[in-house]
């Protein structure tokens, strides 16, 4: 088989997938040869797969084709179901399933009534949530058995933070009742970074903190991730069940609902389901041609009234209709940043992720809220960008391949809050070097335990030299800059710019921010006698899975103190 379909890319006899089931859509990746990931096209040739089941008689569409269905067999049509899995009828929102088939409860249990024959008078069926999970899980699975040729012996899935425990055995349960099995369940953010940090090739070893935005079809979830030494912890999750794709869909209905009515004097909204459901479909994919060109067209047979409807917006007009959906995106990541109690200027990535992060004004958006040094990843600043609406299942087959190979107990362990939620530091530890200045050895939300070395000049002079080790925290500093004058020209006359006035006043000010580390408690001195002049000091600090601090302080071919401080709060 060739290289196209994956086969000449994936090791072995048998293959491991990561799965990123979300409630609009579901893909499939695989890691292959050289530490790459593919994704994976089911047998329709789509990435994006749909997590979309329809029954026509007894028929059964997945996918693009089961949306299809939507139009003409809705009330057969199951969308929208996987924040359902795990959950009582009481604790679920339908909101999004009044399109589709519409959730029930029978016997304590959330399903869908569904027509499953093509006999006359054929009444509907329960199916539950449950079932409906496992059949969409087995065609991805099948799909994946399919591009690969080779059995599936294991699968990484990803699930928003939010998801429950519960949900969490749920979904583990549903996907071994579909044939998969389940090798971890990981957060999606934390998936999406991990796909990130492998195609740069090992970015994970560069500390700093990064923002993950990822904007599905109905919701929207954030997280801020510290990266340190490799290790992730999560510091702030964020979560709105209206912000999504689905706002951005409903603007452009709206807009070409009310152009239809203007026109013909028929809503198509409220003419027939069928009206609104051709509506929705198509503004779905006017948007999608909107985040690659600057126009687009759509064009409608029959919309309401038996009267066809075209018309083109272009991206500029877009924009101003989606206006307060996209100013609530930019609240909803100023939110988060806050949330964690950082500032704009303690971010040093942006991670957009879902297939909404594709509209480019988004991506602008929070791109203006962060500093020129933050880096935004997202397709419409970056070149190199990974497709958004794939970096979670990228992640998770990243996560499968370090994993397939742990004995269960290993696995089962790993997954333990004890363990995933990591103890860290709250703040950062450094010393303070004789100008006064502060120099950070661990930066804060380091997981512990934690091992860290650095060299130190001593004074040129020698002598007995004292080792301050402190915590610090970061501050942000606005320094007022003064604009200069405008010198006349010779004849002693002001020149006017090329656009008239000046947009600041001679002399005005301006501001700018910056952020620095200030030390704010002493935790040790540690005091070493005789040091050579202009030798080398070794400072060690090492804090264990207990929380003691131990310090180290050595000359370089000389001599060396060491302590333990008991009781120190700089782990949480």
């Amino acid at each position: 088989m060739d290289a196209e379909n994956g086969t000449d890319n994936v090791e072995g006899t048998t293959a491991v997938i990561g799965i990123s089931f979300g409630n609009d859509n579901s893909s499939i990746a695989f890691p292959a040869k050289d530490g790459k990931v593919e994704v994976i096209a089911n047998q329709d040739g789509d990435r994006s797969i749909p997590s979309v089941l329809a029954y026509v008689g007894e028929d059964e569409y997945h996918g693009f084709q089961a949306k299809a269905q939507l139009v003409r067999n809705s009330e057969n049509t199951i969308t929208n179901f996987h924040d359902f899995i795990g959950k009582s009828y009481a604790e679920i929102d339908p909101t999004y399933s009044h399109r589709s088939a519409h959730p029930v409860e029978q016997d304590g249990v959330v399903g869908y009534k569904i027509i499953l024959s093509s006999e006359e008078g054929a009444q509907p069926e329960f199916i539950s949530v449950a079932e409906i999970a496992k059949r969409h899980l087995a065609r991805l699975k099948e799909s994946a058995f399919d591009f690969l040729g080779k059995p599936i012996t294991g699968a990484v899935i990803a699930v928003p933070t939010d998801f429950s425990n519960s949900q969490r055995q749920e979904l583990k349960t549903i996907a071994e009742a579909a044939g998969i099995n389940v090798l971890q369940i990981i957060h999606e953010p934390v998936a999406a970074l991990l796909a990130y940090d492998v195609a740069n090739n090992g970015a994970s070893s560069e500390d700093r903190i990064v923002l993950v935005a990822d904007f599905g079809a109905t919701r929207s979830d954030g997280a801020v991730i510290a990266v340190r030494g490799g290790m992730y912890t999560v510091l702030a999750t964020a979560h709105n069940y209206e912000l999504g794709g689905t706002a951005l869909d409903q603007t452009l209905i709206d807009h070409f609902a009310k152009e239809f009515d203007k026109k013909h004097g028929v809503d198509p909204r409220i003419d027939s389901a069928r009206s609104l459901a051709k509506l929705a479909a198509e503004a779905e994919v006017t948007k999608k041609t909107l985040s690659a060109s600057n126009s687009a067209t759509i064009s409608i047979e029959s919309l309401a009234g038996g009267l066809d409807f075209h018309s083109t917006i272009n991206r500029l007009r877009y924009e101003m209709l989606a206006r307060k959906a996209l100013d609530n995106v930019a609240s909803f990541v100023e939110e988060l940043v806050m949330k964690a109690g950082l500032d704009v200027l303690d971010v040093d990535q942006v991670v957009l992720v879902g297939g909404s992060s594709h509209t480019p004004k988004i991506a602008s958006r929070i791109e203006s809220l962060f500093p020129e040094t933050t880096k935004i990843e997202a397709p419409a600043t970056s070149l190199k960008a990974l497709n958004p609406a794939e970096l979670v299942a990228r992640g998770a087959a990243v996560q499968a391949s370090l994993v397939q190979e742990f004995e269960k107990r290993d696995i089962e362990e790993s997954m333990q809050p004890v363990v995933t939620n990591a103890p860290h530091l709250t703040k950062s530890v450094g010393i303070v070097l004789g100008d006064g200045t502060f120099a950070t050895m661990l930066e804060s939300y380091t997981a512990v335990p934690i091992r860290k070395s650095k060299m130190f000049e001593a004074p040129k002079e020698g002598g007995d030299v004292a080792v301050e080790i402190w915590e610090g925290e970061s501050e942000i500093i606005t320094k007022k800059i003064e604009r200069p004058k405008e010198n006349g020209d010779a004849h002693g006359n002001d020149e006017e710019d090329d656009f008239g006035e000046d947009e600041f006043e001679d002399g005005e000010t301006d501001e700018e921010r910056e952020k620095v580390v200030k030390a704010v408690t002493k935790i040790a001195e540690v005091g070493l006698k005789s040091v050579k002049a202009g030798a080398k000091i070794e400072v060690i600090i090492n804090i264990a899975a207990d929380m003691k601090v131990s310090v180290a302080v050595r000359e370089l071919g000389g001599q060396a103190v060491r302590g333990t401080i008991e009781g120190t709060e700089v782990v949480k």
